[in-house]
């Protein structure tokens, strides 16, 4: 066996040539305590490497994509999308594009969050940097969604408030706001009969009451200042709530992920039993196949589709960087699915039962029993309530678990905008806002002041507008390009390999040929079939026809995202080094994704500079024992620099170019 001084001797050798290496990669100079101010990295370096901030537990992460999922892409906008494009025959384009382009779509944005630790824009622009723009564009369009998902909160705050009134406003025909066309069953008794356009107390509660609605979108109208200080709170709730990141968000997920799925059941049940709901059911899970060929109805199941899932738009990649390294992505992919499928139906449910009791009152079919506007869920939820005992209390229950829908969904959207701006231009944020909070005011402040054209009296029309143009036109085309470029550029091979490091198996074939072939070729195909057989939307069942210039604005929006993914391709292009043209384009096609200089791997516990000389101080201190005690006068830590030892052992033992204290 060795003595002990052969052992001390390569215990010091071995910890010196250590601490060489560390230098030559932190570039800590000799001599010089753990200073901070030696630990900084360049912000390209930085912008590359996982984020360091985590979830606190499992839950947290679970909790933010069920409150996305549960949120209001299912309650708000599942039976409005449903109910405009003609009941039952949306459900089967809504099936096929969930199982085969949703669910592997988020199966892929969580692998790619949880492996980069970045938002969707350092996600994409770290796989593929020519479509680093597909990032930017689904950020644009969550900033868009954030100004009218808003203006949803709003108006869940007046309802709730309006809840507590003795008698609800919405619940008979004796307002000053109704009109002739009012019509309630309690008229039968007085020998009255149904006019041939009647509508429910509802509805014009919420159009004539709630907007004082105009004429069109060319008669803007005067701002509804009720609304506009109901709009004010939401964004102070939702600033509050996200100013600290995930730390302070995530804990008021706790209640608002699962407080509104208990009170969902229970209304539904109550909806089921109404009169008429039968036929409300009917209306849901019978389709009209010729319906199909209307490419309207494949592009409202799409984006529904990565509505509720939260995909496209960036929250689920932004929300999956702050998984730990080796989560279990499949099993988050199982959950969320399958929570948002049985969400989809028991609202589904809830909602059309509730306009087969209303078709039924006031005797006509249930397609033309309200409008089929954005505002629907305050037009059928608020009837639904009228019907329950205690329709007080399940008011005031109900609008405030809208309200807690609401906030779910926008501190997704928030989050996602947040953290992108951060990991796309850490530069320009430390320069200019610094904090995180300021960051936060800073997207609060500018999406509450685009949404103000909501809230005037000509403002639901602009609000539809929006919704189709921002978050349905565009949403499958940059589905499209997110899996051509993950899938097709960065390779499914990549991707797999990347997975299986991460949770110790990789994607069935089920995913794989889902991200290579059938999601590309079904997205296309629906975009095919939308130029083929396209229609401009209109407002309340075809009632309201836009002006063509206000279909200029809807493209428009939708060009705010489209244009990111050229755009950004082309300055890449520019950026990118090489002599000839397809120099460039290969070099835009490299992975740009981090590996530690020290072992080359993408997460290791080399991450941070940090984390590397804290684990080599306490490696020089446990092992190390110096042999030239006249070096400490230099004022080093014992047991701490490696180049105590003699300068001739030093020498001998330290590699070249490294310097060398006197």
């Amino acid at each position: 066996m060795p003595n002990r001084q052969d052992y001390d001797a390569q215990s010091s050798k071995h910890s010196e040539q250590s601490f060489f290496r560390f230098n030559r990669v932190a570039k800590v100079p000799l001599g010089v305590d753990d200073d901070d101010s030696y630990l900084d990295m360049s912000d390209e370096t930085a912008n590359l490497k996982p984020r360091q901030q985590h979830w606190a537990n499992k839950m947290q992460f679970v909790l933010a994509c069920i409150g996305y999922s549960v949120g209001l892409g299912n309650v708000w906008r599942f039976p409005y999308m449903c109910y405009k494009s003609g009941g039952g025959v949306f459900l089967v384009p809504y099936c096929i594009i969930l199982f085969i382009c949703s669910i592997p779509l988020l199966f892929m944005e969580l692998s790619v969050g949880q492996y980069t630790g970045r938002g969707p824009i350092g996600a994409l622009g770290q796989l593929c940097p020519l479509f680093k723009g597909a990032g930017l564009a689904s950020v644009v369009v969550s900033f868009l969604m954030s100004t009218y998902y808003s203006v949803i909160i709003g108006y869940s705050i007046y309802y709730f408030f309006t809840s507590f009134k003795t008698e609800m406003p919405w619940i008979d025909c004796n307002n000053r706001w109704n009109t002739p066309d009012c019509w309630v069953p309690q008229r039968k008794e007085m020998n009255a009969s149904a006019p041939d356009t009647s509508r429910t107390p509802s509805e014009e509660f919420f159009e004539n009451k709630v907007l004082q609605i105009s004429g069109g979108l060319e008669y803007p109208g005067m701002m509804r200042w009720e609304l506009f200080a109901c709009l004010i709170c939401a964004w102070l709730m939702v600033y509050f709530a996200t100013w600290k990141s995930i730390k302070s968000s995530a804990k008021v997920r706790y209640f608002t992920a699962t407080f509104p799925f208990v009170l969902i059941i229970i209304l539904m049940v109550r909806a089921v039993t109404l009169d008429g709901a039968a036929e409300g059911l009917r209306f849901f899970f019978r389709p009209k196949w010729s319906e199909l060929k209307n490419a309207n109805v494949w592009i409202n199941a799409a984006s529904q589709n990565f509505n509720s899932l939260g995909i496209t738009f960036g929250s689920m990649i932004s929300f999956a960087s702050y998984n730990k390294y080796n989560n279990n992505i499949l099993r988050d992919t199982v959950a969320v699915s399958a929570v948002n499928m049985i969400t989809s139906l028991l609202v589904g449910i809830f909602a059309f039962s509730t306009l087969g009791n209303l078709a039924l009152e006031q005797n006509t079919n249930v397609r033309d029993v309200i409008g089929d506007g954005p505002g629907m869920i305050f037009v059928v939820y608020p009837q639904a309530m009228a019907k329950m005992p205690y329709a007080q209390l399940w008011a005031v229950m109900f609008f405030f678990m809208l309200l807690c829908l609401g906030l779910n969904s926008q501190f997704a959207i928030v989050e996602v905008v947040v953290t992108s701006i951060q990991d796309g231009f850490p530069r320009w944020i430390k320069r200019h806002l610094g904090y995180h909070e300021i960051v936060v005011l800073f997207v609060c402040v500018i999406s509450c002041l685009f949404g103000m054209p909501n809230i005037i009296q000509g403002g639901i029309y602009y609000f539809q507008l929006m919704d189709h143009y921002a978050a349905s036109v565009t949403i499958m085309f940059l589905a499209f390009c997110q899996m051509i470029a993950i899938a097709w550029f960065y390779g499914t091979g990549r991707l797999s390999k990347n997975v299986k490091q991460m949770t110790g198996k990789a994607p069935s074939f089920y995913f794989r040929s889902c991200w290579l072939v059938l999601g590309p070729c079904l997205l296309f195909a629906i975009w095919v079939l939308s130029l083929i057989n396209y229609h401009e939307p209109t407002y309340h069942n075809g009632r309201y026809t836009y002006p063509d210039w206000a279909y200029g604005i809807g493209w428009m929006f939708a060009s705010f995202s489209l244009i990111c993914i050229p755009g950004y391709a082309v300055i890449n292009f520019l950026r990118s080094g090489g002599d000839t043209f397809w120099e460039r384009i290969r070099n835009t096609l490299r992975p740009n994704i981090y590996e530690c200089k020290i072992c080359g791997e993408h997460h290791c516990e080399h991450d941070f500079p940090e984390q590397e000389q804290f684990m080599l101080t306490q490696e020089l201190a446990t092992v190390y024992k110096p042999t030239n005690p006249h070096l400490l006068h230099l004022g080093q830590k014992s047991g701490y620099n490696a180049m105590q030892a003699s300068p001739a052992h030093a020498e001998a033992g330290a590699p070249s170019g490294c310097p060398l204290n006197s």
